[in-house]
């Protein structure tokens, strides 16, 4: 066989190959999933010649603990927040990652890249009010409790987890001290002799969706809520607003099942989502901030500076201490759910 026939039928092999190369990513679904399909799978797809099946969860881990275990594995990556990540990194769910093939941590927002992670989006608990019902604006968790000033129903997610962290905060906590005060058993009393105060007052939301629909009919006035969800809100014309002051943030990052058998690919897929140009699509759509650091750039200004990511929004926020939670968080929703319950 000719040098040049051997050489046709290797690149033809090769190009087989790469066709048929596959690998499955799974996000938490909705509205997220349609504009990663947009801003990460198909661009991905068209450039690597491979193919990207999307999927989505809920965030349970156990199903990814029954693959892993079983050698069942066929999910190359998967969306997990911040808790999730480390907890399912120091058990062995998760693959460790060649960051070297990801990208500089220079490039990214401090935390986006760990053993095991590679950051998709900054995401943040913040305070939102609806702008027709308040005449004064609120300007943090202070506010929220002042039930006398600002009358009306206020609504916190139905969990321990950015509430207790809020009761601190609207305590006078500083935020520093925030998760050194809640290490304590003093600062968990305090947490809960605070929320105590606004009892009454609450209307507990459990999904994301609902703070908004909360605010629009008028049952709330204030919320807690995801900070996406109220860029959506505003861009549907509501006139609903975010307090950055005592915000929380966090990560949600990509990460590897132990086991995938595309590893190098699915790395490739994680670096492809964390450039730039890609990551401008996603933030745009969504509100989320980005982790690359030079995102920013691309963005129109007047978006970059409602994202929860401008310097000005993160300068007046506290990152969540996901480590605290990985430790704390049984215990203190346990204990949540028990003073829910009491009816006095």
């Amino acid at each position: 066989m000719k040098k040049t026939t051997i050489a046709a039928v290797l690149l033809s092999a090769f190009a087989a190959n790469a066709l048929a190369a596959e690998i499955t990513v799974i996000s938490f679904g909705g509205a997220s999933k349609d504009v990663q399909t947009e801003a990460f799978y198909a661009p991905f797809a068209a450039a690597s010649h491979s193919k990207v099946v999307a999927g989505e969860y809920n965030g349970e881990m156990g199903r990814i603990k029954v693959m892993v275990d079983t050698n069942s594995v066929n999910w190359d990556v998967v969306q997990v927040e911040s808790a999730e990540l480390i907890r399912g990194c120091e058990e062995g769910l998760f693959e460790h990652l060649d960051l070297n093939r990801i990208g500089k941590e220079a490039d990214f927002v401090p935390g986006t890249l760990s053993d095991c992670g590679g950051g998709l989006l900054v995401w943040s608990m913040a305070l939102a009010y609806n702008g027709d019902k308040l005449k004064q604006a609120p300007t943090g968790w202070s506010d929220f409790w002042d039930t006398k000033k600002f009358p009306g129903k206020r609504s916190l997610r139905k969990g321990a987890k950015y509430t207790l962290e809020a009761a601190l905060m609207a305590d006078g906590v500083p935020y520093a001290d925030v998760y050194k005060v809640l290490s304590t058993p003093e600062g968990v009393e305090r947490a809960f002799r605070k929320l105590d105060q606004i009892k009454p007052d609450i209307q507990w939301w459990e999904a994301g969706a609902q703070p908004m629909q909360f605010l629009a009919s008028g049952d709330v006035v204030m919320s807690t809520a995801f900070n996406g969800r109220v860029f959506a809100a505003q861009a549907a014309g509501a006139n609903v607003h975010t307090v950055w002051n005592g915000s929380i943030y966090a990560i949600d990052s990509w990460a590897i099942p132990k086991g995938s058998k595309n590893k190098a690919l699915a790395e490739d897929f994680i670096a492809f989502s964390l450039r730039p140009e890609n990551q401008k699509i996603h933030t745009t759509k969504l509100g989320y901030g980005s982790t690359n650091l030079h995102t920013a750039g691309l963005l129109d200004p007047a978006l970059a500076a409602q994202l929860n990511t401008a310097p000005d929004n993160l300068a007046q926020a506290i990152p969540m201490d996901s480590e605290f939670w990985v430790n704390n968080g049984e215990d203190l929703e346990q204990r949540f759910n028990a003073w829910v319950a009491k009816t006095k």
